[in-house]
């Protein structure tokens, strides 16, 4: 049976991670790898959760271990209400908010209830690579918005939603990561958050404020939200405990207006019926215990140790003519190289010398912005940084030369 003639269009439309292929080359044990995006597994409060665990399993095991309803543990939901309220500002009830497994199915559940093909999605550039995954089967088109080190320029923004409004293409999303924006790190400002909620009323279009690093600050002053900005329901808000907690329980939770839920609800009961339920109790039990505000501190501790390492690193041995970002928080800093120098093709030499990196073009729609790159500085090791900036600075070297 000739099985590709049976598959959907949806199925014959779907491509590979890029990313993922490219870290397939970086397996190798004795290649540094910048590529991946992994919280560093001494962040992981190993013993805290072993406790909670065994609590929990001995006072409601039978309960922890069943089904749980698909909007999410309600023990769980009324712990963030309260958590939102405490530490943001944002003021909802267990109505408003929704447990998906990791922020990336409630990328993908919002264009389930969104996005028609040929919608318009307007998007950082670069933005979030999981966005383009998540969307890819709904065919939207993206309309893309510059940054530069405030984060989204939004009076590009507003040029770029005045046009396409005049030329009848309204846009169905804005999604932006406003704090230590992955892949470039950087962190828009206030003036700015107030800014595109202004836009979104003119415009009435819905913002996706996706903020999975904002509790990682090594640096620099806190800012709100856009969501704790937001008075008449415009953003829907997706925060995960996979940076604070761990990855492995897949724990991410959107935020947004009742009836925007209920939609998501009924996609994701046709996807998976509930999230992860044990991960959900043991999430209630290690923020009302209040081991979450005892341990982000030590994660802050070594991530920022890790930042100052790399950034030391690349003042002293990246050439004349590369730039990169300075972040004041998260995973990641972003590299320009000069013009003309193609990173993707230069991944290949990268990996020869035993270091690697993802490619900038990934994170553009339209694949442009060669000369660029992202860093990771979370996962690998302080000697691991040492080394694997030093190889990679002679790969730039080598390139450019």
């Amino acid at each position: 049976m000739n099985v590709d003639e049976e598959f959907s269009a949806i199925a014959k439309s779907l491509k590979a991670s890029e990313i993922r292929e490219l870290l397939k080359l970086t397996q190798q044990p004795d290649i540094i790898s910048f590529a991946g995006g992994l919280p560093n597994p001494e962040s992981f409060p190993v013993g805290k959760i072993k406790e909670i665990l065994d609590d929990l399993l001995e006072r409601e095991g039978p309960r922890v271990l069943q089904y749980g309803s698909t909007e999410g543990v309600n023990r769980f939901r009324d712990v963030l209400v309260k958590f939102m309220a405490e530490r943001y500002g944002v003021h909802i009830g267990r109505d408003n908010i929704l447990i998906t497994a990791g922020s990336q199915q409630a990328l993908y559940l919002l264009a389930k209830i969104f996005i028609d093909p040929g919608d318009f999605v307007v998007v950082e550039a670069p933005t979030y690579i999981g966005i383009l995954t998540a969307f890819q089967s709904y065919r939207p088109r993206y309309v893309t918005v510059e940054m530069d080190d405030e984060g989204m320029n939004t009076h590009l923004l507003e040029e770029t939603l005045r046009d396409m409004v005049k030329d009848g293409r309204k846009p169905k999303l804005i999604y932006t990561i406003p704090t230590f924006q992955n892949p470039a790190g950087v962190t828009m400002n206030l003036e700015r958050r107030k800014h595109v909620l202004e836009l979104a009323e003119e415009y009435d279009v819905l913002v996706l404020e996706d903020d999975p690093y904002g509790e990682l600050r090594y640096s620099g002053e806190k800012l709100p939200l856009l969501k704790s900005l937001d008075k008449n329901g415009y953003v829907i808000y997706m925060g995960t405990f996979s940076k604070i907690l761990s990855p492995g329980f897949r724990l991410a939770h959107m935020v947004a207006d009742e009836e925007i839920i209920h939609k998501a609800v009924l996609a994701k009961q046709g996807i998976d019926l509930c999230t992860n339920t044990v991960g959900q109790f043991v999430a209630s039990e290690y923020i009302s215990r209040g081991y979450l505000d005892e341990h982000i501190p030590n994660i802050i501790r070594l991530y920022k140790r890790k930042r100052d390492l790399m950034l030391d690193m690349l003042d002293d041995h990246f050439p004349d003519g590369v730039k990169w970002t300075r972040p004041d928080g998260g995973m990641f800093l972003w590299v320009t190289l000069p013009p003309g120098v193609d990173a993707e093709k230069m991944f290949i030499r990268a990996v020869e010398n035993k270091v690697a990196y993802v490619i900038g073009s990934a994170f553009f729609p339209d694949r442009d912005h060669k000369n660029t790159m992202r860093l990771n500085f979370t996962y690998p090791t302080d000697e691991q940084i040492k080394v694997g900036v030093e190889r990679l600075a002679k790969v730039i070297k080598e390139e450019i030369s």
